[in-house]
């Protein structure tokens, strides 16, 4: 596992130990962080929240492709201890917020988020109960992009977010979204 491209382009990261959590495959975000580039051209300045964050590979393939600051949410002890790593391996705690939390306990945000990359675990719904719980409480920007990786037997739908692409790649299913304006 490695950051793919960006100012940390090539650098190795720590997986957790264990089977708790399933690290994104390089490919997997190689077609993530394609699919967004194509829709935002930079990452420049933008705000971004790795939600069910593991390794943090997410968010910090963000950072490195030139994010100004992340927050990652990650409640498993074994994926937290590679997620501090990661950033501390990398350099980037100054533009880094790590919450030893369940993504499902987050209260109201301080400020929005342009960029939320979740990757809950499969098969388990978390991802729509998460999106419909966070968007509540203020963690989108009106103008986000919302990824949820997923296994490719589900599906994404909640309400008060707009589907703009489903891509399989190998076993995980990527959905971009966007919050609905009222």
């Amino acid at each position: 596992m490695r950051i793919i491209s960006g100012e940390w382009r090539s650098r190795p990261l720590v997986a957790p130990k264990g089977d708790t959590t399933r690290p994104t495959a390089d490919r997997t975000r190689e077609t993530l962080f394609s699919m967004l580039t194509s829709r935002l051209g930079s990452f420049e300045d933008l705000r971004v929240l790795d939600l069910f964050a593991g390794s943090g590979a997410l968010g910090l393939e963000a950072l490195s492709r030139g994010a100004a600051h992340c927050t990652f949410v990650e409640q498993d002890h074994l994926a937290l201890d590679a997620l501090e790593k990661n950033i501390a391996k990398l350099g980037g705690k100054d533009r880094c917020d790590v919450r030893k939390s369940s993504v499902l306990s987050m209260g109201s945000a301080l400020k929005p988020a342009d960029i939320i990359l979740m990757d809950p675990p499969y098969l388990s719904g978390a991802g729509s109960v998460a999106l419909d719980k966070l968007g509540r409480f203020g963690w989108f920007a009106p103008s986000a992009w919302i990824s949820v990786e997923t296994s490719i037997k589900e599906d994404v739908e909640v309400k008060g977010f707009t589907v703009d692409t489903v891509r399989n790649v190998g076993k995980a299913r990527i959905t971009l979204l966007r919050p609905d304006h009222d």
